[in-house]
């Protein structure tokens, strides 16, 4: 009785290292964009091992056993095995200086659950949450029964061993699926936190982009058109009318800023069209052919969608056409493709659209959608803001992928 009462108080102790990443990022983290979180969320992973292995339980054959894998598991799977790779080296240090029998074993079993984990993350973050849980649970279940397998043939299989063997399962599966579901609750708040907040920001984007773009509007037209004339006056010598001449290219450059803001303010239901999203992403091939011909960008469209829903035609034109000019900007120096890719996926339409350009680094990549945020030297950053707010109405989400030097992909995600 004594002996499971230790027991059930060594793994509470261990559930409470499990947490630490949890109680860190909602003490020092939450509400609050950091690019290099994951890095973070490893070295807490860290801390959780280390703690697991300081408090094991210790056998009768001079074995150990604990939570320690737990974290381990979920960073690799996660994160994959770059992140995977600081909380593995702490652990094999750490069970080196802890000394006793199997510290060869703990060895070879953490490289081989680090190889094994880390294969299997593309795979896992495919999943929807309703698979992850209960896949990460099994991969937690079958990580024990492959310790316990290499376990047996340096213990005797008695009744020590069998406990051991149904409680570490046991307590590895559950403990697994309430990690990953504290996980995966994480995940959708910081979502639903994000969207909320590009939510208020549009919002107050469209009623100020309502009320100021139509007073400067006015003065802009009357002020173009006199320019206009004055460059056509003869009375005025040549040098004077290329003064004129860039006073109309600002112009023309105020005029474009104040259309964008009135693209803010329009309703989404204006000019909606039941649509597979065919004809506007050819629209908008169409449109900037020439301007990629320009700098040695080919454009591909590849179609695989049979879905349709409701979209506001012209806004979701000049949101690919935004989409488009951006990745043909960003392959200037040396051409290349820009690759559009709209598919079905279940019941959503999906949309990539996918260049190989300078990329963006992932401090540039949270900044996108932001007003005035540009990564090009002249540009206001309102032209993401449209895209982004033409998305958002349609209730569409986006995510973006890049890398410096390696491109970047916008996927666009339409459900139906």
């Amino acid at each position: 009785m004594e002996g499971r009462t230790i027991l059930f108080e060594t793994l509470l102790i261990d559930f409470m290292f499990l947490l630490i990443p949890f109680i860190g990022y909602f003490i020092f983290f939450d509400a609050k964009n950091y690019p290099h979180l994951n890095l973070i969320f490893s070295i807490m992973a860290t801390i959780s091992v280390i703690g697991c292995l300081s408090l094991p339980i210790h056998l009768q054959s001079g074995f150990i056993f604990d939570l320690r894998y737990i974290s381990f598991i979920i960073i690799a799977l996660y994160w994959g095995y770059k992140n995977a790779l600081i909380p593995y080296f702490a652990l094999n240090l750490y069970r080196f200086l802890i000394g006793g029998d199997g510290i060869i074993q703990s060895f070879l079993f953490s490289t081989v659950i680090l190889i094994a984990a880390s294969l299997c993350s593309k795979k896992f973050l495919s999943f929807d949450t309703k698979y992850r849980i209960p896949f990460a649970g099994l991969i937690s279940f079958l990580t024990m029964v492959f310790y316990l397998f290499t376990l047996s043939f340096q213990t005797p299989l008695d009744h020590e061993f069998w406990m051991l063997a149904i409680n570490a399962t046991g307590t590895h599966f559950i403990m697994m699926i309430i990690m990953v579901s504290m996980i995966e609750r994480l995940i959708a708040n910081m979502r639903a936190q994000k969207l909320i907040m590009q939510s208020d920001r549009f919002q107050v984007i469209s009623e100020l982009s309502a009320s100021v773009a139509h007073e400067i509007r006015n003065p802009l037209t009357t002020t173009h058109g006199f320019l206009q004339l004055l460059s056509q006056s003869e009375s005025i010598p040549s040098k004077e009318k290329n003064y004129v001449a860039y006073s109309l290219q600002e112009l023309k450059r105020a005029e474009k800023i104040v259309s964008d803001f009135l693209a803010f303010s329009k309703p989404q239901y204006e000019n909606m069209a039941d649509s597979d999203l065919k004809e506007e992403t050819e629209y908008a091939k169409n449109i900037l052919i020439p301007y990629a011909n320009m700098h040695n960008v080919d454009i591909q469209i590849h179609f695989h969608n049979s879905l349709h829903r409701s979209f506001d035609k012209s806004q979701i034109q000049q949101c690919f056409i935004n989409l488009y000019k951006n990745g043909i900007e960003a392959m200037k120096e040396k051409g290349g493709k820009l690759e559009i890719e709209v598919s079905e996926q279940k019941r959503s339409i999906i949309l990539k659209i996918k260049d190989s350009g300078t990329g963006m680094a992932e401090e540039q990549i949270s900044t996108l959608g932001k007003p005035y945020y540009s990564t090009k030297k002249q540009g206001t950053g309102l032209g993401m803001v449209m895209v982004y707010n033409a998305i958002h109405k349609a209730g569409g989400t986006v995510k973006v992928e890049s890398k410096k030097g390696r491109g970047t992909t916008f996927i666009i995600e339409f459900p139906v």
